[in-house]
């Protein structure tokens, strides 16, 4: 019999609940939780085959392992901190963590160092696509090995059926000491002008003289990551072009190219077709940026030789450089890049941020890096902590201390940063929890990004400028020329504490950096924090309430927090220090010269024979200057008459 329409009516509320239910839980059981178990460890590697030195491994393995997972996947890592004499932390770097502020991992700014012998947890969901890394983001840990490719996988991106395989690169500066050993002559009163330890090694793939194994007439998505601690690298493959398909988790229009460059932390994907041959191999190449370099020494190799293999048995030729100078490649310019989704470029802001980055000498002599005169000094109170527990003071920044620069903005404002360089090098930014768009850099990249380099800065002028792209650019990572500039835009859509710093290790451990709190009330409402956060802090003698300063009683009050150094006197200068300091050194040599001269003076008066000694101690004075002459006269051959 069939149905009436008040029947019908009277059903479709039940039928459309059924049917949401079933999508719903549907969509529960297919959505998979990835874990990783993470034991730090020492482990011993020698990936340049120049020296074997400690590194920190995972569960007694170096190189790390990658990290895989599906967009929509839960990610879980259990991490215990076997270090034994060093904190740790994870940051996902390029992870949004939207609505897990909590899991970002910078230490003292979304959690507490993890000591050793503590258990950490590290679960969210991971709601993007791309290319990312992990690494350490406590004091001076990534660049000891602690760092690694995640991969978020995507079976619907635009591209995934133009390709057959995928590889994943990694490029990176190497060194031969423990961070914590080069760290202490870095940051000194002896290195006045800030000069960065230079690497000994550029690695690919964590080692060297490596072969990727191709076919003929073949696509392969290549991933390609900087997780080194300092220096960009250039890349290219000889008589190859390839597509670009993203960057920094960004799906981008297909774009041809033949020479990329990557700064610390940055990411591209690209899409390589093969030739219809099977005669040679072809060298990959890498060249480290030796721009950023205060010295070269003789015996670090700037260009390295990898291979795209299509033949074992052929020729593996190193590359053949046709430049002198890695400044004079010409590296595609990531600006220019349209996203596929053709997101426009946001409205006009709602509050705009100018900056100007500094590189100056404090009071200790040491060389600091600066946004806007600050140097990022860490408060005693992680931050996040102080946004949860601080109420409705949470909108005021004096809460979070001068010193960890912090910069309260509100709920989906549309932020602009002005990023001016007054520093005659470059600077890779990195944003956490968000991609911002790439409005505006000068220089751009190619033959003329070093051309303020050498003259005085060229800041942004809001009235002289190139016209704002339709779809910007979106990235994490963008690059600030030297003595040049850079604008980007976001929305302040995802509630959080979130850095803006220089990805050169050197220049955050300087201070190059700043905190940006964001919609604060809306925190307090979302996040969640897990006991085991609380249980870290407390093994480590951390507080979790309070001000920058640790103060519960009253949030405004600072007494007591943690500043940067102190300004030197006017008039002083690195060239100054660099003078003062050796004048101090030269002084005390000779004070230590003479002091010995003298002491072997009297020894070999005291060797003299007796009769000698009771003529001097006769004589007094005018046998001290007999020996003295004697002495003059042995030492020159010449007759004293």
């Amino acid at each position: 019999m069939p149905l009436n329409n008040s029947q019908k009516m009277a059903i479709l509320p039940h039928t459309v609940l059924f049917v949401a239910m079933v999508l719903l839980f549907s969509g529960y059981s297919t959505a998979k939780t990835v874990t990783y178990d993470f034991n730090l460890t020492w482990v011993t590697a020698n990936p340049d085959g120049l020296m074997e030195r400690k590194v920190i491994g995972v569960n007694n393995q170096w190189p790390l392992p990658i990290i895989e997972v599906e967009k929509g996947n839960q990610l879980v890592v259990n991490l215990h901190n076997g270090l034994g004499d060093k904190n740790a932390s994870i940051h996902f770097h390029g992870m949004y963590q939207n609505g897990t502020n909590e899991m970002d991992g910078p230490i003292m700014v979304t959690q507490c160092p993890i000591p050793p012998g503590a258990d950490f947890v590290y679960n969210f969901t991971v709601n993007q696509n791309g290319t990312y890394w992990y690494h350490c983001h406590a004091d001076y840990c990534y660049p000891d090995g602690y760092r690694q490719a995640l991969i978020v996988h995507d079976t619907e991106s635009y591209f995934y059926d133009q390709y057959e395989e995928e590889f994943t690169v990694t490029m990176s500066d190497w060194y031969h000491e423990l961070i914590e050993g080069i760290a202490p002559d870095f940051l000194s009163v002896y290195n006045p002008t800030g000069a960065e330890p230079i690497p000994q090694a550029f690695l690919f793939n964590d080692t060297l003289n490596s072969n990727i194994m191709v076919k003929p007439n073949t696509t392969y998505l290549i991933r390609l990551i900087n997780i080194g601690a300092f220096v960009a690298q250039y890349f290219y493959i000889e008589d190859h072009t390839f597509t670009i398909v993203e960057i920094d988790g960004i799906y981008t229009e297909p774009t041809e190219a033949d020479t990329l460059y990557l700064a610390a932390a940055q990411r591209y994907a690209i899409l390589l077709t093969t030739k219809d041959t099977m005669d040679k191999n072809y060298p990959i190449v890498t060249v480290a940026d030796s721009a950023l370099l205060d010295g070269i020494p003789s015996d670090l190799k700037l260009n390295q030789t990898n291979w795209l293999q299509y033949n074992a048995d052929a020729d593996h030729p190193q590359a053949v450089m046709t430049v002198d100078d890695a400044t004079q490649l010409n590296p595609f310019d990531d600006i220019t890049l349209t996203p596929h989704d053709r997101m426009p470029l946001l409205p006009e802001p709602d509050y705009t941020l100018q900056l100007s980055v500094n590189m100056e000498n404090l009071a200790n002599g040491a060389g600091y890096a600066l946004l806007n005169n600050i140097s990022y000094t860490a408060a005693k109170v992680p931050t996040i902590f102080s946004v949860m527990s601080s109420g409705d003071l949470s909108t005021n920044s004096l809460v979070y201390g001068e010193f960890t620069h912090p910069i309260v903005l509100e709920h989906n404002d549309v932020v602009q940063v002005i990023l001016n360089n007054n520093d005659g090098g470059s600077h890779p930014f990195h944003l956490h929890g968000h991609a911002f768009q790439v409005i505006d850099r000068a220089p751009a990249y190619g033959a003329t990004f070093y051309d303020y380099a050498d003259g005085d800065p060229v800041p942004y002028d809001e009235a002289n400028h190139t016209a704002f792209p339709q779809y910007p650019a979106r990235r994490d990572v963008l690059v600030l020329p030297p003595q040049g500039y850079f604008v980007i835009r976001f929305v302040a859509d995802n509630p959080g504490v979130w850095m803006f710093h220089c990805h050169i290790d050197w220049h955050l451990s300087q201070g190059l950096g700043l905190l940006f709190i964001e919609a604060p009330m809306q925190m307090q409402e979302r996040l969640n924090i897990p006991q085991n956060h609380y249980d870290v802090c407390k093994a480590g003698g951390i507080p979790t309430e309070g001000n920058a300063a640790a103060n519960t009683e009253d949030y405004l009050d600072l007494k007591g927090q943690n500043k940067q150094v102190g300004w030197l006197p006017a008039g002083f200068t690195a060239r100054g220090i660099v003078a003062l300091v050796f004048s101090c050194v030269s002084a005390v040599v000779g004070i230590i010269f003479l002091v010995v001269y003298g002491l072997s003076d009297l020894k070999f008066k005291g060797d003299e024979s007796d009769g000698a000694a009771e003529t001097s101690e006769v004589a007094g004075k005018g046998a001290g200057k007999t020996t003295v002459a004697e002495a003059s006269r042995e030492n020159s051959n010449e007759e004293i008459k």
